[in-house]
C-alpha cells in the first residue's frame, strides 16, 4: 500500500468534491438550459470543463507516488 501525505488526502478529497460541483454544474445547466444560445447556460458548461478538469488533475497529484525529496546524511 502506498503510503499518502496528509496534503494529498486533502487533494484528493478537494478532487471529490469537484468532481460533485461539476455534476451539479451540469444539473443547473440541464434545468437552465432552455437554449443554446443562452449566456447562462454556456456558463455553466464552462463550468463544467473547469471543475472536471480541476478535478482530474488534483485527482493525478493526489494518487501518485511522490518521492521523498529529504536529503539524509
Amino acid at each position: 500500500m502506498k503510503q499518502r501525505t496528509p496534503l494529498q488526502k486533502i487533494l484528493m478529497a478537494i478532487a471529490f468534491i469537484s468532481y460533485f460541483i461539476g455534476i451539479l454544474c451540469g444539473a443547473a445547466a440541464f434545468y437552465f438550459g432552455e437554449g443554446s444560445q443562452d449566456p447562462v447556460t454556456a456558463s455553466l458548461m464552462a463550468s463544467i470543463v473547469f471543475f472536471v478538469g480541476v478535478g482530474i488533475v488534483l485527482q493525478v497529484i493526489g494518487s501518485s507516488n511522490l518521492p521523498d525529496l529529504k536529503i539524509n546524511r
